[in-house]
């Protein structure tokens, strides 16, 4: 239980950053935030901003997407209600618009500099507890977006999150409503139960009952909403074949390349610090003491363990390890490259005090060889001009896939061959297919309806990719036999589940009248007994579960209370509550806890109600 109120009372604001990138993502794309549109295209108007109709069309293909996610094989899209996924989308998307305009009518704000921190520090983007470019790249790559994209959504959901944070922190809990909840979460009870499966093989189904049900849900057997396209691919890679250097210019990148190696010093310093309690004059007369002293030939390192008030490297004799230029101050510096080895300077003065410095060794750099390096000059100065012509070629591809009624124009301008998809849906398919910006351009009404190219994707920064519909199969009725026996099978289960609810109700008022004794075999079936079971017992079904908790406590003590429940799986339990027992007191610690819960549960509870404000508020029209 307590594992369960830490999990949901702890790290909420980085829960609700994680959170609402997953969530409120699935309600927005590319053209939601970044592309306006004309008035005839709006799905609705909130307080005058707009919501596009190409926008509630991503939000709905993103929603059915996660359906088919997280039900797997057991997804079936014909019993998918589309009007009912699009109201639900599109309310999603006005409940992000109100909360945006109440976040920043609120004076809520979130520097760049914020979010850069925000972006560096997310676990999805670290490798090796550092930030990674690739990983960053990848992420926001599969979600299509481009890097200035992602930062804009993710300002906003920040921006959504530092409202919804403003309601959680300022919420509490009473010592009594604390008290009352631990009473509920500690309740253990005592219950029997005895499981009945159901058996859809004993149903009979009539082909006039399967006719019957096919013509009453004529909608839910379709076949989905199918395009087949043509696309052309323009790789970044298939130009370095084509671009040359020369040895002249290798050899000037080389010179460049080792011109920028340095010498490494290795230096060791005394600090004596200026500070409030050590004036500019006393802390110079003391560094000038010492270098009399080191003049004397005492040893540098010990008088700086003794003296130096720079904590990282006193203890090391002030070794300060090898450093190359623009390490240090330049003050500092200016003085260390002046030393020779082992000599000492002159008390030196920058920000954090006098500083006697002690030049201990010089590296060379090692400055590899021409040969060495060739490969790498080679790649690199191909990249510049590969880069550039990527750039040309992308423009080219544009501007040509716009201007032409096809893509044979485009594939031949640029030397590219004409590719055809298999079909898919809404959901996406495989390898190119399976880009959410290829989906979203395939099903756009300006591909799919108006038979235009589409504009260029970039699926990653070495590929861009221009497509266009070749066939489109909307959906079509499937045909009865098709359809026969998984409507037989989904008949048989629900008459099944059906007679064994029956049976249970009559066995649930022969209990509750006395009839059937409590403690005899149900069925002849024994009761499974359970005792001091808690809300989060493990081992149980969590319906079953759930049920026991939602039966009111046995009035007498010899008269347990009795109800059934339709599990998951469709096999039926009757329950058999026989007590309910009080649970430990919390500890301070617990209810500290618990405090905390009941807070952040709140503070949700108001953010609800306050969303339900700004509804209520609003100027909100959809079209």
């Amino acid at each position: 239980m307590l594992q369960n109120i830490r999990d949901n009372s702890q790290g909420w604001i980085a829960k609700a950053i994680i959170g609402l990138i997953v969530v409120l993502m699935a309600l927005t794309g590319f053209d939601a935030i970044f592309q306006a549109t004309n008035h005839s295209q709006d799905a609705a108007k909130v307080n005058g901003d707009t919501i596009s109709q190409n926008a509630l069309s991503q939000a709905a293909d993103i929603q059915r997407r996660q359906l088919m996610q997280r039900m797997g094989k057991d997804f079936d899209p014909a019993l998918l209600d589309e009007k009912l996924l699009r109201e639900a989308s599109l309310k999603g998307l006005i409940d992000r618009t109100l909360l945006l305009q109440g976040a920043r009518d609120a004076g809520f704000s979130f520097t760049d500099a914020a979010l850069d921190q925000v972006i560096l520090q997310m676990p999805e983007f670290q490798a090796n507890g550092t930030f990674s470019a690739d990983l960053f790249d990848q992420f926001i790559r599969r979600l299509g977006y481009t890097r200035m994209q992602f930062r804009q959504m993710l300002a906003e959901e920040l921006l959504i999150g530092q409202l919804r944070g403003g309601f959680v922190a300022t919420s509490f809990a009473t010592a009594p409503q604390v008290e009352a909840f631990a009473r509920l979460e500690n309740q253990t009870r005592d219950f029997a139960s005895v499981v009945f499966k159901a058996d859809p093989s004993a149903v009979q189904v009539s082909d006039e009952q399967i006719k019957a049900h096919y013509d009453q849900h004529a909608k839910e057997f379709m076949t989905p909403d199918q395009v087949v396209i043509d696309y052309i691919e323009l790789k970044k890679s298939a130009y370095f074949d084509q671009v040359k250097v020369d040895e002249d210019q290798l050899k000037a990148a080389y010179e460049k390349e080792v011109a920028n190696l340095a010498e490494q010093r290795h230096a060791a310093h005394i600090l004596i610090e200026v500070n409030d309690k050590v004036s500019d004059a006393q802390a110079k007369a003391r560094a000038e003491e010492i270098a009399q002293r080191l003049n004397k030939g005492e040893d540098f390192a010990a008088l700086a363990k003794e003296y130096s008030q720079d904590p990282g490297s006193a203890s090391n004799g002030g070794d300060l390890g090898l450093a190359g230029p623009g390490v240090y101050d330049p003050a500092f510096e200016d003085a260390l490259y002046k030393l020779s080895e082992n000599q000492v300077s002159a008390p030196v003065r920058t920000s954090f005090g006098y500083h006697l410095i002690k030049l201990l060794g010089v590296e060379a750099p090692d400055v590899p060889t021409f040969a060495s390096l060739r490969d790498k000059l080679t790649r690199d100065l191909k990249s510049q001009q590969v880069e550039q012509r990527f750039v040309e070629a992308t423009k080219q591809l544009e501007d040509s896939a716009f201007e032409s009624s096809d893509l044979g124009q485009p594939a031949h301008d640029l030397g590219l061959k004409v590719q055809t998809s298999a079909p898919f849906g809404r959901e996406g398919g495989d390898g190119i297919t399976a880009n959410r910006q290829v989906v979203q351009a395939a099903f756009s009404e300006e591909v799919l309806q108006e038979g235009s190219n589409s504009n260029a994707i970039e699926l990653d920064p070495e590929t861009v990719l221009v497509l266009r519909v070749k066939e489109h199969r909307k959906p079509e009725q499937l045909p009865l036999e098709q359809v026969a026996g998984n409507i037989r099978d989904r008949l048989a289960k629900e008459q099944a589940i059906a007679d064994l609810k029956a049976k249970a109700d009559t066995l649930v008022k022969g209990l509750r009248e006395g009839s059937i004794k409590a403690d005899a075999p149900l069925e002849g079936q024994a009761w499974k007994v359970r005792e001091a079971v808690t809300r989060s017992q493990e081992g149980i079904d969590p319906v079953e579960l759930q049920a026991v908790f939602r039966l009111a406590k046995p009035q007498d003590k010899a008269k347990a209370v009795f109800d059934s429940v339709v599990l998951n799986d469709g096999r039926l339990a009757v329950l058999q509550l026989k007590g309910v027992n009080e649970g430990a007191a919390p500890s301070d610690a617990e209810k500290t806890q618990m405090r905390r819960f009941l807070a952040s549960r709140a503070g949700e509870q108001d953010f609800a109600a306050y969303l339900k404000q700004l509804e209520a508020k609003a100027d909100i029209k959809r079209y």
